[in-house]
């Protein structure tokens, strides 16, 4: 929410709105709209704004997987430079553990060397399934999350197993990249909300982009002082982000190979191999 930025620079020249959006296909590409204020039917929460941590921070008041229903409360940043979300506890244990009883497929030996707990095997007859999860935003919109989980394939492309892709966090709630797959995200920095629909990014949309008049919503205003939510940068663990995964069909007693890319927040990737015993 800093006013040294793209869409703050754009605004202050009156060359768009003090706004912008963020699609992110479910093909793994998508784009970025500057300009954009979203569009009339969208669904959209406020925007927590505290002083020391000018971050896109939402309140979330519920969440539902599968047939679980919770009532909660906690902030979250909204950070499309994680890709996979990050919860603390008790919504964490909640959210997994509701998921992890109305799985039916079989739950591989944890990995420490994995960032997600839950991980299942598909069977070769197998179809892929798996509980729904939603997000409840302050308002009452709900946020879907079309994609929850992460799907590893042998070099056939064959589903083989899959994971949750939920990270546990201390302290650090973060909605990730992973969440936001198939929704337009558009973060509103003069009217401070943040909007989302369900959107193929290949389509035509006609959010509203103009008119634009320079004015002093393009420097944010001043922010009250508000709970310090921890700052997303200080998560002790590395948010993953996935280039690509290949896998060995695997064979009594073999390994599934995973080749990820893991990156810390806002730094450089290094390449690792991982493995799902």
């Amino acid at each position: 929410m800093d006013s040294k930025s793209v869409p703050s620079l754009l605004a202050s020249q009156g060359v768009a709105a003090n706004s912008f959006s963020m699609c992110f296909g479910e093909d793994g590409h998508g784009r970025i709209n500057f300009g954009d204020t979203g569009s009339a039917d969208q669904l959209e929460t406020p925007l927590n704004i505290y002083k020391h941590n000018p971050y896109y921070n939402i309140s979330i008041i519920g969440a539902k997987a599968g047939g679980k229903t919770f009532s909660t409360k906690f902030s979250a940043v909204v950070d499309s430079g994680t890709s996979f979300t990050a919860l603390s506890d008790p919504m964490y244990t909640e959210i997994t553990s509701a998921f992890h009883k109305q799985v039916k497929e079989k739950r591989n030996q944890a990995d420490s060397s994995l960032p997600f707990e839950y991980c299942y095997t598909i069977s070769a007859k197998g179809a892929l399934s798996h509980p729904n999860i939603s997000l409840t935003a302050k308002g009452g919109s709900i946020f879907p999350v079309n994609d929850p989980i992460i799907t590893i394939t042998d070099i056939s492309s064959t589903p083989v197993g899959y994971c949750l892709a939920i990270m546990k966090s201390e302290g650090v709630n973060l909605i990730g990249e992973n969440f936001m797959s198939g929704l337009k995200v558009v973060f509103d920095r003069e009217r401070l909300v943040l909007g989302w629909k369900s959107f193929n990014c290949y389509s035509v949309d006609h959010s509203s982009k103009l008119p634009v008049s320079p004015n002093p919503s393009a420097v944010p205003p001043k922010p009250a002082s508000g709970p310090g939510s921890s700052n997303p940068e200080a998560a002790k663990r590395p948010s993953p982000n996935i280039t690509q995964i290949d896998t060995a069909k695997p064979s009594s007693g073999s390994s599934i190979h995973l080749h990820f890319s893991w990156t810390f927040l806002f730094t450089a990737i290094a390449p690792l191999f991982l493995a799902i015993l």
